[in-house]
């Protein structure tokens, strides 16, 4: 079992910078490939970026590369989301995932965060 619980959303101006955080309960968190995904209003919940257990593998969303850094540090049982060069439409509530693989879909996952809001003014 693991327990997930998202931090660092706010409200930003267009261009600017945040930092999510995902931090996970239990010993089993290395095990574990992560993702983030993101559900804007009246939209489904979409793919941001994953990670492979290591850290060693990222793999993102055309709509974020270049611009967001995924990470972990397992030692703190944390995984990241660095958003840079924000935008309007990156405006959702994001949601960070735990599962076995470091996969695009949303039905893989086994573990989820309650969510945490972005919002980007432009």
């Amino acid at each position: 079992q693991v327990q997930l619980v998202e931090s660092g959303g706010g409200l930003v101006q267009a261009g600017g910078s945040l930092r999510l955080s995902c931090a996970a309960s239990g010993r089993t968190f290395s095990k574990y490939a992560m993702g983030w995904f993101r559900q804007a209003p009246g939209k489904e919940r979409e793919f941001v970026a994953a990670v492979t257990w290591s850290g060693a593998i990222t793999f993102y969303a055309d709509s974020v590369e270049d611009r967001f850094t995924i990470s972990r540090d397992n030692a703190k049982n944390t995984v990241y989301l660095q958003m840079n060069s924000l935008k309007s439409e990156d405006t959702a509530v994001y949601y960070c995932a735990a599962g076995d693989a470091a996969v695009e879909r949303a039905n893989l996952y086994d573990y989820w965060g309650q969510g945490t809001q972005v919002t980007v003014s432009s």
